[in-house]
Formats: structure tokens, sequence, C-alpha cells
């Protein structure tokens, strides 16, 4: 006699349904797995239980019996030992006299776990795993794949890299035929450091809203924009300066210079420049607050505050450089501190008597109107 075991260790068939466990009969286990499918269409195990009644159908050449047995919900050692006990009571109420002999059906490796068990018990002839032919971790993977490939932006994120680093190799060997340098491995190297270091800080995004940012700015007709550009040029001039009175001062030492000094040439050089770039931008902004209509008093207090600054430094780096006496830096530093306290003062003044904030002042007209 072939009894034809259905495992179900995590006890699916008990905690789902009212069914009682062992299931004994091939229309018992039948009437189970539609309870169950009806509880939980997604469990594996309703597949077991029909697969154990297939196997009664088609079984013909000797007497089977279809028996479900279960465990519990933990699945660990006292799991096996209930499905023990319970093939030991559907043996014990077998009436046959024949030997008998099991056919394990299972969902996966966790049932099998409990296959020495039932071996103790009866002599198992074999193992039937049940796999379902739509896997839904298989098929959602395959969906995911097509939509990652279809997905022009990840297409490239994965692609790109995975396309360059597949091209080392027949970069080497081409490089290697026409004798070129091995720079080229570098340079696919960094090509490929450069993109995924990009991608992961965000570069790309970044600089596609920085465009976006400097396109609307320029439809908007913003002075910030103009003001940026010949900030940048004054910079760039601002740079060179102070590289080129850095080469003087050292033409005329006869030793070698200090940190200090070399900052201070730098600085002496740069600093009108700098300036002037501050000055640019903060007028650019300003006007443009002013066109929107959200213009305060505070706000003017930049370009004063940058000239205020551009004199300090300068006095300070003259003086490391031995250009200019202590009074002269004195008086540069005294000049930068009243400039500053002078603009706050008045500015402050302004807005107390002459208005507020835009958003606070109800008699305040929008100059865009």
């Amino acid at each position: 006699m072939l009894l034809v075991v259905c495992v179900d260790l995590d006890d699916d068939v008990g905690r789902k349904t009212d069914v009682e466990t062992p299931v004994v009969g091939r229309d018992a286990v039948e009437d189970a797995a539609v309870k169950l499918a009806t509880a939980d269409p997604e469990d594996s195990d309703v597949n077991v239980l029909f697969q154990g009644v297939h196997l009664a159908d088609t079984i013909t050449d000797q007497r089977v019996e279809v028996a479900a047995v279960t465990g519990n919900e933990k699945g660990d050692v006292r799991a096996n030992r209930a499905v023990g006990d319970e093939v030991d009571e559907v043996l014990a109420g077998l009436a046959t006299s024949e030997e008998v002999k099991a056919l394990i059906v299972t969902d996966g490796a966790q049932d099998e776990s409990v296959i020495p068990v039932i071996r103790s018990r009866v002599t198992v002839d074999g193992v039937r795993r049940v796999v379902v032919r739509q896997a839904q971790d298989l098929e959602s993977m395959y969906y995911t794949l097509k939509q990652v490939m279809n997905d022009p932006e990840t297409r490239g994120t994965i692609l790109v890299p995975l396309g360059i680093l597949l091209l080392i190799y027949p970069l080497a060997i081409l490089a290697d035929l026409l004798q070129l340098p091995g720079e080229v491995l570098g340079l696919s190297s960094a090509a490929i450091g450069f993109y995924v270091l990009g991608r992961g800080l965000g570069v790309g995004d970044k600089l596609d809203a920085t465009v976006e940012r400097v396109r609307s700015s320029l439809y908007a007709g913003r002075m910030t924009i103009l003001s940026y550009v010949v900030a940048a040029a004054l910079l760039g001039v601002g740079g060179i300066t102070g590289v080129e009175t850095l080469d003087t001062v050292r033409g005329r030492t006869a030793g070698e210079l200090g940190v200090l000094q070399v900052l201070a040439a730098l600085v002496y050089g740069a600093v009108q420049w700098f300036a002037a770039a501050g000055v640019t931008t903060s007028l650019g902004q300003i006007t443009d607050e002013y066109i929107a209509g959200r213009l305060e008093w505070r706000y003017l207090n930049a370009p004063f505050y940058v000239v205020a600054m551009g004199m300090v430094l300068y006095g300070v780096s003259a003086y490391f450089l031995e250009l200019v006496s202590l009074p002269f830096l004195a008086a540069t530093l005294l000049s930068g501190t009243l400039l500053g306290v002078a603009s706050t003062l008045a500015f402050a003044v302004a807005e107390t008597h002459f208005g507020g904030d835009a958003e606070d002042d109800p008699d305040r007209v929008d100059p865009a109107n």
C-alpha cells in the first residue's frame, strides 16, 4: 500500500481553515485543499494538497491512500514532532495488512526537513516537490528588468558603466596591438570612476537644475545672471593679478617667502578685483529684489560690507608686505569698521522710518506692476 503524505510543516491548513488534522482520504484532502485555497489562494500548500489528490488519481497499479499532516506555525523541532505524531496517527488508522510505503509531497526545502522523522516511522519510496510554473518572484523579476530596460534614464545608468567595463579588455588588446601607451586603461578607469561618482553625488541632476534656473533667469530678465558672469570674470582677473603680484614680490625679495607673505601677496593683488566682484553680485541681487517688490533696506548693506572687508584685507596684506606703515593699517581698519557701522545704522534707521518688509508694508507698491 502506498501512502501519499502531504506535508504542511507550518500548519497553514489548521491555522487558516477549520479543518482538523491529520486529514485522511482523497475526498477529505481535496476538501481541505479547496478550503485552504478559498482562505488564501497564494498559499503554496494548496498545490501540495492538490498534488496529493492528483497522485492518488493517477497511481492505479496499487492501493493508494492520501493523508495531510501538519506541524505548527513556528516550524521548529516541535513542528517536526507534531508531524511525527500525526503520521503515527495516520498509520494506526490504516486498516490494511499490507506493507505501507510512503510518497512524501512538499513545497520546498523547509518542509523536506521533516523527511527523517517520517522515514523513522515508515519506508519512504520517494519525495515529490511541487513547483508552480508561474512563480511570482521570477515573473516579477522579468517584468521589472523589462521595465528597467525600457526606461531611458535607468537604462543609461546601468548599461553605460557596464558597457565601459566590457570595453576595457578590447581597448587593452587594441592598445597593445597598436603599441599605444598604457594610459588607455587609466583613462577608461577614470571615465568609469567619474561617471559612477557623478551618479552617486547626483551631479547630473544638480547640473540640470542649474541649467534650468539659468534659462528661467534669462527669460525673466534677471540681473543676477549678468552680475554673476561679470563677477566670474573679475574673480579670474583677480586670481591672475594675485599670482603676478606674488611673482613680483618674490623677484624683489632675496630670501624665501613665508606662508603669511605668500598669502599677503595673493590677497594684495586680488582683493580689489574680488571686492569689485562682490559689489557686482550684490548690486545684481538688489536690482532683482527691487524689481520683484521684495527689496528691504537692510539688503543695501551688502555692497558696503564688501567694500569695508576689501579695505581691511587690503590694509592688512599691504602691511605684511611692508608696503605701508602701521598708521595706514590702523586707518584702513578704522575706515572699514566705520563704513560697516555707518551703513548698518543708516539703513536700519531708514527701514524704521520709511518702511519695513515688503510683506508687512500695505502701502508699498510693487515696481514690477
